[in-house]
């Protein structure tokens, strides 16, 4: 009942009352961030797969300028990055407009974290799995080591919390995922970040598992 039903209904009116009571903070981070980009915008969508991989077009903070080179390429990720940007993403505050995406209907509270669509073909017929519910602005993988596990580990324990899911578990994801935002564990965040070729990742992983 809760998975199927209820989680839907108590997700939209946590969210809804959470934003009446923090928008007046989401309007500053906004404006610091507009600033901090070089007028380049606060937000950007980009498309991922929901549930039963349904595309929708996620929200998040934008973190980094649109600065290019002579020839107008975009500069690496880590001169891109802002003090600002850092700052959001290590507290992942950078999440905070998916808040809209679970009003929505496109995300839920807590699920298995969205990837990019091209992804979609590389997951086994068990980690596509992870898809059964709606994605997360935080999940069971996310509090058990993020950005430190393989893509194999995090699609895993994305498909025990499908099977797993109840109030219970939420609550302790929601507490264990604030507790790792103030204190900024498992999280990479440096001067040195760059894009990681994660379909490659997924294929390797998946090659190796089989």
């Amino acid at each position: 009942m809760y998975k199927h039903g209820l989680k839907r209904v108590i997700d939209f009116i946590l969210v809804f009352i959470v934003l009446v009571v923090i928008w007046p903070i989401l309007l500053l981070i906004t404006i610091g961030l507009y600033f901090a980009n070089k007028g380049a915008g606060a937000f950007f969508t980009q498309e991922r797969p929901g549930k039963d991989g349904r595309i929708f077009r996620l929200i998040k903070f934008k973190s980094m300028t649109d600065e290019r080179d002579a020839e107008g390429k975009l500069l690496p990720d880590a001169k891109r990055l802002t003090h600002v940007g850092k700052f959001v993403r290590a507290t992942s505050i950078d999440e905070l407009p998916q808040l809209i995406n679970v009003l929505k209907g496109d995300m839920a509270l807590i699920g298995p974290r969205p990837l990019l669509p091209e992804y979609l073909p590389l997951y086994s017929k068990e980690q596509a799995r992870r898809h059964e519910v709606r994605p997360g602005i935080t999940g069971w993988a996310q509090v058990n080591g993020r950005n430190f596990l393989s893509f194999s580990k995090r699609f895993e324990l994305d498909v025990w919390y499908v099977d797993h899911c109840s109030f219970m578990l939420d609550l302790k994801i929601v507490c264990l995922s604030i507790h790792r935002g103030l204190f900024r564990k498992d999280i990479l965040i440096s001067d040195n970040t760059q894009i990681i070729d994660v379909g490659y990742r997924i294929k390797k992983e998946n090659s190796f598992d089989q």
